[in-house]
Formats: C-alpha cells, sequence, structure tokens
C-alpha cells in the first residue's frame, strides 16, 4: 500500500508545544545529557555508493544504530533520557530546587532514586533501555512484555536487574497492563506511545531520539532530499520528521513512513485521516513494529510533517536484511535486526515503482537517509534469518556506565 498524506494539517508548521520538544534547544539538552554517560559515542553514517548507483539515486546514507550505547538499537537514546529526567524532576521537587544532570550520583538525588520504580510496555528494544536508565540511576524497573516478545530479548531485559512481568496477547495489551498495575502501585510510567492524556512522558522519549538526528546532519556533506524510517507507534519516524521540519523549514526532505503490511497502525491512521486501531492478526517478522495503535503524540507531528505512507511485506524485509549484510559490490556491510532495514525496503520498493517513484520525485540527484535502527537484538534469529551468527550489535557486550549504582 502507498498513500500520499491528504490530511488537512499537512504542510502546517508543527503545534508549537511538539516544535519545542523535537526543536534545537530541546536536542543540545539531549545531547549535553549523553555527555555524560560513560559509554556514548556517535553512531557512524554509512555510505552505501553501490547501491546508489544500482537504483539511479545520488546517495545513500544510514545512520547505523547498532552501536547506540551497547544496547543495539536507537531505542537506547529515549527510555534511558526519560527516566533520567524524571528523576531529577522529582529530585527537584524534594530538595525544593532545580537538580542538574551533573548531579546525577550525588547524595542528595540517590535517595530520590532508590524511591522510584520505572514501568514501560515493550517489544523488546525500548524495555531494554528503561531497564538501563533505572539501574544506571539506581532506581527500579518493571517491564510488561506481551506473549510475542523473545526469550533472547526478555532476558536482555533482565540484565539490567529489571522486574520482567508477561502478558498474554498483543503489545497493545501490554501497554494497557502496565499502565493499570503501575497507577496501582505509583510507579512511573515510561511508554513510547501516547493517548489522551498522556503525552509529556513520549514527548521525552521522541525528545531522546533526536539526538541520532542532528549527529546525522552533522555527519552527511549535504542534508538528504529523501527519508524512509520505520514506523511502529509512530515515534521514531515522527521524531525525524519533526527535527527536520524544525531544522530546515522549507528545505526539508520528502518523508515517508514505513510499516510492516501486517501491523500498519499509522498507514491506516494516515488512510482513515484519524488515529485507528488495527485488528490483531498474524505476527510480523519486523517484531518491533508490531503495533496495532499509534501514538497520538506521534501521529499529530506526522499528519503535518510526512509526506507519504506505505507498507512492505514479511519478504521485504527478510530480503533487505540479507542484502545489507551481503552488499553491492564494495559497500560496507550492515548487521540489521528484522526491523532495522525496514526503511531501505520502503526505499528500494519505491525505486522500483515507477508511480511511487514519481510520486515522491526521486532521481538521480535524490540523497536518501535511512536509519538502521537496531542490529542484531535477538542473535538466534537473525542467524536464522540472515544465516551467519553476530553478537556485534547485541547488548551482550554492553558495558554499565562506570558511575551507575545501586541502592
Amino acid at each position: 500500500m502507498f498513500l500520499l498524506n491528504n490530511h488537512p494539517e499537512y504542510s502546517k508548521p508543527l503545534d508549537p508545544a511538539d516544535a519545542e520538544t523535537l526543536g534545537v534547544a530541546a536536542a543540545n539538552k539531549v545531547e549535553r545529557f549523553l555527555s555524560f554517560r560513560e559509554n556514548h559515542a556517535e553512531t557512524p553514517l554509512v555510505a552505501l555508493p553501490r547501491l546508489a548507483a544500482e537504483i539511479g539515486v545520488s546517495a545513500i546514507h544510514v545512520k547505523d544504530e547498532a552501536y547506540r550505547l551497547g544496547l543495539g538499537s536507537f531505542k537506547a537514546l529515549g527510555g534511558a533520557y526519560a527516566v533520567i529526567r524524571l528523576l531529577l524532576e522529582e529530585a527537584g521537587e524534594s530538595l525544593g530546587r532545580a537538580v542538574d544532570v551533573s548531579e546525577l550520583y550525588s547524595a542528595e538525588v540517590r535517595p530520590v532514586a532508590c524511591s522510584m520504580t520505572f514501568a514501560c510496555a515493550t517489544d523488546g528494544n525500548h524495555g531494554r533501555s528503561v531497564a538501563q536508565g533505572a539501574q544506571l540511576v539506581g532506581a527500579k524497573a518493571a517491564i510488561f512484555v506481551h506473549a510475542g516478545v523473545s526469550k533472547e530479548r526478555v532476558a536482555a531485559i533482565a540484565r539490567f536487574g529489571a522486574e520482567i512481568i508477561r502478558v498474554d496477547g498483543s503489545y497493545d495489551d501490554s501497554v494497557r497492563e502496565s499502565s493499570r498495575v503501575a497507577e496501582a502501585n505509583g510507579w512511573t510510567v515510561v511508554s513510547d506511545t501516547s493517548w489522551p492524556g498522556y503525552e509529556r512522558i513520549p514527548g521525552l522519549v521522541m525528545q531522546g531520539y533526536v539526538a541520532l538526528v542532528r549527529e546525522s546532519l552533522r555527519q552527511m556533506p549535504e542534508p538528504p532530499t529523501h527519508v524512509f524510517i520505520q514506523s511502529g507507534v509512530g515515534g521514531i519516524a515522527a521524531a525525524v520528521a519533526g527535527h527536520l521540519a524544525v531544522e530546515l523549514g522549507a528545505r526539508r526532505p520528502t518523508f515517508t513512513v514505513v510499516d510492516p503490511a501486517r501491523a500498519a497502525c499509522i498507514v491506516e491512521t494516515a488512510r482513515a485521516g484519524r488515529p485507528v486501531t488495527i485488528a490483531h492478526g498474524e505476527p510480523t517478522v519486523m517484531a518491533m513494529l508490531e503495533c496495532n495503535t499509534p501514538s497520538l503524540l506521534a501521529w499529530r507531528i506526522l499528519a503535518r510533517a510526512a509526506d507519504a505512507f506505505m507498507t512492505v511485506d514479511e519478504d521485504d524485509a527478510i530480503s533487505v536484511m540479507r542484502q545489507l549484510a551481503d552488499p553491492v559490490a564494495d559497500d560496507p556491510a550492515i548487521v540489521a535486526g528484522e526491523s532495522g532495514g525496514v526503511g531501505l525496503a520502503g526505499l528500494l520498493k519505491a525505486a522500483a515503482d515507477p508511480e511511487m517513484r514519481a510520486a515522491l520525485r526521486i532521481d538521480g540527484r535524490s540523497r536518501i537517509f535511512l536509519v538502521n535502527t537496531e542490529g542484531a537484538t535477538d542473535p538466534g534469529k537473525y542467524e536464522e534469518i540472515v544465516g551467519a551468527s553476530t553478537r556485534r550489535s547485541s547488548d551482550l557486550s554492553y558495558r554499565p556506565d562506570e558511575n551507575a549504582y545501586l541502592c
């Protein structure tokens, strides 16, 4: 499925609150917070010139988030950042003054952290980030995982000391259960999706993602003309689209959101012109994108800042994993998990279809930006699909921040 954005809000400026959440000042704050992380480093931007020539575009650049903070996923930027922000705010309330990130490990902040429990639902990667953030600051974490989350991904979350709570059903069921249990226990929900009355914390999670866009704009020789970003509830797509709209204004790239055909809640929302929940059907191999209800906050941004919406099939995702592992000519190899290369799958599908190519104005001058949103975060599944084992981007190599402490 492919459709252009025909929402009444399309191309209008972002809501002022969303522009503030994803703007330059917010991005500067995120980068300052990252500077206090012991294992922080900018992730690589990988050029694929041979593939670009093969499909008839000027350049393809892939931001490889398989290296991010030892977690192998862009999600490392969101959940942990939100946990730290929320802890510092709680400490500020307790101490009656503003508390800076430089005080994160101080004797005054430690007791506040020890009193807090952060909860979330996850397909795997977001929960790992929240659990990592909680361990980092000395708080507790309760992570709700649905039936489709693999044992390997659950084990990776548990390694950060989180309590794992299994939930029957889908990701959306785990979101509802995490909210219910957290409210009953006085825990703080750090969700990467939003619903009526709950937007600020998902906004902080999305704000964390902006760091990868800032890094990419510094690393690219020229800003992109086209962006293809995969979407689950919409958070990463909205963060990238929103920041580019604020940063580049009228020069922003043509932005396409890519959904799995089996979990196309953003595409169906775009088609309906309003947020819709789709039926939970057959599972998708793109496990980190298997969501049935869009984030209201993300949709508000995408309704204005996305130009097109499309779906890719199971075979598309599998094919692109293998293609990235065994690239064209002398292009560098990239380890992409089941959901990591979905943006590239969307690009290849659009570039090969004359109508889509024309609608998106893809030509020999086009400069494409993509994000490998995850590496082999489930190494067993990666080996099953690609046929090569890897430990490079799983968190088996994770080293805790030296300043992390226990209560």
